[in-house]
């Protein structure tokens, strides 16, 4: 199983400072995830046509059952995460978005002004979050409970966690 990690950043693209959004996202994933993955990584700059091919790269070659994208959720003119992520979906998911930016007002009012947004495309689920490691966490910790379940759904691998660090749910057989 292959899990994919794209940090969009202008800044740490060009090497001005350390990807630590990027790696936030892995360390929780490698935290949770108890079913061996691989890691496919990138950090790129907020550039719409990188983004696409870097979604693109992840889920049709490298076979990325889920896809976390950091930053480049805000209404800044060079955020375009969220219209990238829509341009290679077959299947958007609002409810990602609507339950990330409820999560976020309980710490900050301005949670109202990000984008995060998540999508399918093909066996991947596309999941935008936002830029600082702690608003990761938060964020994924929210929707974490329902990407497993997702990925069974589109017909990606089997995922399993720690269930003592991450619940998740899945529906009992009828």
């Amino acid at each position: 199983m292959k899990l994919g990690v794209i940090n969009v950043s202008d800044r740490a693209s060009a090497g001005f400072y350390e990807d630590l959004p990027g790696k936030a996202a892995v360390a929780l994933l490698e935290e949770w995830v108890t079913t061996p993955f691989e890691t496919a990584y990138a950090v790129i700059p907020d550039e719409q046509s990188q983004i696409e091919a870097q979604l693109r790269q992840f889920a049709d070659v490298e076979n990325c059952a889920l896809i976390l994208t950091t930053g480049g959720t805000g209404p800044a003119v060079r955020d375009v995460t969220p219209e990238a992520t829509e341009t290679v979906c077959q299947k958007m998911l609002p409810g990602f978005g609507e339950l990330m930016r409820a999560t976020s007002l309980k710490y900050v009012p301005t949670a109202i002004l990000s984008r995060q947004t998540a999508g399918i495309r093909r066996n991947a689920l596309i999941v935008n979050l936002p830029g600082k490691p702690k608003a990761i966490r938060e964020c994924l910790e929210a929707v974490f409970p329902a990407i497993p379940y997702c990925i069974d759904l589109i017909e990606g691998p089997f995922i399993e966690v720690d269930s003592s660090k991450i619940k998740i749910f899945r529906p009992s057989s009828p």
